[in-house]
């Protein structure tokens, strides 16, 4: 279940992160078997490696927005150095 943060305009989850766009995309079979293999030698999903490479383009392009926030890591939090 989502619901709008105070004076926002996009939807948040009961953690705090906003809601992520689900986007349908269709791609030539060896362009997506291209992309999967590159995305398990780079340890990703394909779908994590297609924003990657969409972030890389827009940033080499000069058109990634400020308000733009970094990929979230995915996984296990790195232990602590106690």
């Amino acid at each position: 279940m989502t619901e709008l943060a105070e004076g926002a305009d996009e939807p948040r989850r009961p953690n705090g992160r906003a809601e992520r766009k689900k986007v349908l995309l269709r791609l030539d079979p060896a362009v997506h078997d291209a992309i999967a293999r590159w995305a398990a030698d780079d340890l990703r999903s394909a779908n994590a490696q297609i924003e990657y490479l969409l972030r890389r383009a827009l940033s080499e392009a000069g058109r990634l927005p400020g308000a733009a926030k970094p990929i979230p890591r995915r996984g296990r939090p790195p232990r602590s150095q106690d």
